[in-house]
C-alpha cells in the first residue's frame, strides 16, 4: 500500500464560499423535502397523501384538488422537543412558497403523540406568495414535534420551498465532512456524488475529507475529477495504512484540528443512501445548543428502507453489548406501519416516536463532532474498529459533553442483521467491548468472566469452534494491557485472520457445494418450540455429547433456526449464513470441543485475577494512547 501523504491535499483550488443563511438572515434549521435523494426512498417517510392525489418532487409538492398531505412524517416533522431541551432557540418560524388556493395548518404534537392545531392560513389565488408561521417552542420539553398540513377543495395547491428556520448565532460554524473508506471505492463514490448534487446542503460543508485505507481506491474510479470538481474544492483525499474505523475517522479528526479549524466535524460511514439534508439539520442543531454537543445522526436500514434501527442507544458494559434502545425510543420499527400500545392493540397512528429520548453515545454512521470537542476529548481509541464510536460518546459524558441523538437526521445503511457476527471482526467487537467496559464502568470481573465462558460455551454446542477461539483470542489480548493497542490494531488484524483460517466452520460455502454432502442428502430439519427449561435442556445436551450421542447425522437449518438447543443436535449441520449469500458446515469435532474448553477455562482463571490490575492500566493509559502525538506517530506524519 502506499505511504500515508504528509497532508490533506486538496483536489480543487476554488475554496468554497461561506453560505449557510437564508435569504432573510435567518439560520435554516431544516428543509421541507418532499422526496428522497434516490428513487430507492420511501415518499410517504417525506410527505404523506392522506386524501385524493398529489405530486411529489425533492422541493416542490402538487397538492390536486380535493386531497389532503401531511407532513406528519419521519423526515417531514420538526423536532420541537429537542430544540427545547438542547438549544437557546425559543421560536421557530416555517416559511413556504405557495401557489394555487388551499389550507396551509400548523400543527403541535405531544410526548403521547396527541396533536393540537397551532396555526391555519387559508390562501385563495396565490402566484407565488410567501407564508410564514411561528411556533414557541415552550411546551415540548418531554416530547412532541411540529409540521405542516395541506388541504384543497375545487382547485389544486403547489407548496415550494419550504423552510424552518430559527434565529442566527453571532458565530456560525460550517461542518466538514470525513469519511473513512477501506475498499468500497463505488460505495463511497456515491455518498460523495450525493452531496455534491446538492447545492445547499453543499453550501454549508467547508470540506470533505475522505480517508482511504484500502487498496481499491476511490481515486482510481474514472469519475473521481468530475466528482472533485462538483464538490467544488472542498474535498481532501488522503491514502494511508488500513488502521480501522478509529483511524481512518481519527485522521480526519487530526487533520481538522491540527489545521486550527473552527468547524463541526460530521464523521460519515461510506456504505450508506446519504440523505444530505442530515448535513443541513447536524449543523444547525449544533450551531444553536446551549454548550458544545455531539449530534448524532440515525440509521435507517438499507434493505428495509421504512424501518428505523434506534431512537436513542446506550451500551450494556455488564452483557458486553453495544446498540441497546433507550426505555421509550423507537426500536427498530418500520415507520410506516401502525404503531401498538403497550399491550400490542393498534393505536390508529404511525409509528413515530413522540417522547424525547436522551441518548449515551451515537454510532458513527453520521455523528457531529465541534471541534472543541475534540480538542478537549483527544483523538479515538487506537482499537481499531468496533466500540470506538461508544467510547468515544461515554469519554464525553464523563466531561459533561451531552450527545443528543437527533430525529429526522437519517441515512440509509446496511441492514446489521443482515450480516452474520461470525466472522474475524467479532474478535474486536468483543475485545474493545472488554476494554471499554474497563474504562467507563466497574463491572465485577465475576460477571465480565460468566459472560464470556457463556457465549464460548454456546459456541462449542453450535460447533462453531472459529467463533469460540475468536472469543477466547480476544480476551487473552485483552488482559496484555494497553501496549497492545500501540500499533493501532494492525497486528491484531492480521493475527485473527490467522487464528480463524485453522477452522473450517469459518469458511461461507455456495448452498450447492457444502465439502463431503451432495445437495439432495442434506434435509431440511425445523427446530421444535424454544425449550421452557433452558437449563435442563443444556445438562441434557452436554450429557449426550459427553456420550456421543445425537439425535440427527446431518441436516440444514436456516439462520433463524440456528438455534444452540437445535443445532447442538446434529453431528454435521449446515447452516445459513447471516448474509444469506452462503451456508457453512458444521461438524462435531469432540477433541476439538475439549481443547477449546480447557483454553476457554485458563483464560477465565487469568480473567478473574487479572482484570482489576489491566482495568486500572487501561484507564492510566487512555490520555497518552488518545493524544496527538500517538496518533501522529501510528499516521507518520
Amino acid at each position: 500500500m502506499d505511504e500515508p501523504t504528509d497532508t490533506a491535499r486538496p483536489v480543487a483550488s476554488t475554496e468554497p464560499e461561506r453560505v449557510i443563511l437564508d435569504p432573510t438572515g435567518r439560520l435554516v434549521a431544516q428543509r421541507g423535502l418532499f422526496r428522497g435523494p434516490d428513487p430507492t426512498c420511501p415518499e410517504d417517510l417525506y410527505a404523506r397523501i392522506r386524501v385524493g392525489n398529489a405530486g411529489r418532487d425533492r422541493q416542490r409538492l402538487v397538492v390536486h384538488a380535493d386531497s389532503e398531505v401531511t407532513l406528519d412524517t419521519y423526515f417531514g416533522r420538526f423536532p420541537a422537543s429537542y430544540w427545547q431541551r438542547w438549544t437557546v432557540v425559543d421560536e421557530v418560524e416555517v416559511d413556504i412558497v405557495v401557489t394555487g388556493s388551499g389550507k396551509v395548518a400548523l400543527i403541535a404534537s405531544d410526548e403521547n403523540g396527541e396533536t393540537r392545531t397551532l396555526a391555519v392560513r387559508e390562501v385563495s389565488d396565490e402566484r407565488g406568495g410567501d407564508i410564514r408561521l411561528t411556533a414557541k417552542l415552550d411546551k415540548f420539553l418531554d416530547g412532541g414535534f411540529l409540521w405542516l398540513d395541506f388541504a384543497t377543495e375545487d382547485s389544486e395547491l403547489v407548496v415550494e420551498r419550504l423552510r424552518w428556520t430559527v434565529l442566527p448565532p453571532e458565530h456560525l460554524r460550517q461542518t466538514s465532512v470525513v469519511i473513512c473508506t477501506f475498499n468500497r471505492a463505488d460505495d463511497c463514490t456515491k455518498t460523495l456524488q450525493s452531496l455534491a448534487a446538492d447545492d445547499e446542503a453543499l453550501d454549508i460543508l467547508n470540506a470533505v475529507y475522505v480517508v482511504d485505507q484500502g487498496t481499491d481506491t476511490v481515486e482510481s474510479r474514472d469519475g473521481f475529477g468530475d466528482l472533485t470538481n462538483a464538490l467544488g474544492g472542498r474535498l481532501r483525499y488522503l491514502r494511508q495504512p488500513n488502521l480501522g474505523g478509529a483511524g481512518g475517522f481519527g485522521r480526519g479528526m487530526y487533520e481538522i484540528t491540527e489545521a486550527g479549524s473552527d468547524v463541526n466535524i460530521l464523521l460519515m460511514d461510506d456504505d450508506v443512501l446519504c440523505e444530505p439534508e442530515l448535513a443541513i439539520r447536524l449543523t444547525a442543531f449544533a450551531n444553536r445548543t446551549t454548550e458544545p454537543t455531539i449530534v448524532g445522526g440515525q440509521m435507517l436500514r438499507l434493505l428495509h428502507p421504512s424501518y428505523l434501527l434506534a431512537g436513542a442507544e446506550y451500551a450494556d458494559f455488564h452483557q458486553l453489548v453495544p446498540g441497546m434502545v433507550v426505555n421509550g425510543a423507537l426500536d427498530d420499527v418500520d415507520l410506516l406501519a401502525e404503531a401498538v400500545d403497550d399491550d400490542e392493540i393498534p393505536t390508529g397512528k404511525p409509528n413515530r416516536g413522540d417522547q424525547r429520548v436522551d441518548a449515551d453515545y451515537n454510532a458513527w454512521w453520521s455523528c457531529l463532532i465541534p471541534a472543541e470537542v475534540v480538542a478537549e476529548l483527544g483523538l479515538p481509541l487506537p482499537v481499531f474498529f468496533q466500540w470506538d464510536d461508544v467510547e468515544y460518546g461515554y469519554r464525553a459524558r464523563a466531561r459533561g459533553i451531552a450527545t443528543v441523538t437527533l430525529p429526522g437526521a437519517g441515512l440509509w445503511h446496511a441492514d446489521f442483521d443482515w450480516k452474520d457476527h461470525d466472522k474475524w471482526n467479532e474478535y474486536f467487537a468483543v475485545r474493545n467491548a472488554m476494554i471499554v467496559s474497563s474504562l467507563h464502568a466497574d463491572v465485577d470481573p465475576k460477571q465480565t468472566t460468566r459472560v464470556i465462558v457463556s457465549r464460548v460455551a454456546r459456541y462449542l454446542l453450535e460447533m462453531r469452534y472459529g467463533l469460540a477461539a475468536t472469543l477466547i483470542k480476544a480476551a487473552e489480548d485483552y488482559l496484555e494491557g494497553p501496549e497492545f493497542l500501540l500499533d493501532g490494531g494492525a497486528a491484531a488484524a492480521k493475527a485473527i485472520h490467522a487464528v480463524r483460517a485453522q477452522y473450517p466452520d469459518t469458511v461461507v460455502h455456495k448452498p450447492g457445494q457444502v465439502p463431503g454432502f451432495k445437495s439432495g442428502a442434506v434435509p431440511m430439519i425445523q427446530a421444535g418450540p424454544a425449550p421452557s427449561m433452558a437449563r435442563l435442556v443444556l445438562l441434557k445436551r452436554l450429557l449426550h455429547f459427553a456420550l456421543g450421542k445425537s439425535a440427527h447425522q446431518i441436516g440444514a437449518v436456516t439462520k433463524k433456526d440456528a438455534l444452540w438447543w437445535h443445532v447442538s443436535q446434529f453431528d454435521a449441520v449446515v447452516v445459513t449464513d447471516g448474509s444469506q449469500e452462503g451456508v457453512r458446515l458444521r461438524r462435531r469435532d469432540r477433541e476439538q470441543t475439549m481443547r477449546l474448553a480447557k483454553d476457554m477455562a485458563r483464560v477465565a482463571r487469568r480473567m478473574l485475577s487479572e482484570i482489576p490490575r489491566v482495568r486500572e492500566e487501561y484507564r492510566a493509559a487512555v490520555p497518552e494512547l488518545t493524544s496527538r502525538e500517538n496518533w501522529r506517530r501510528l499516521y507518520q506524519v
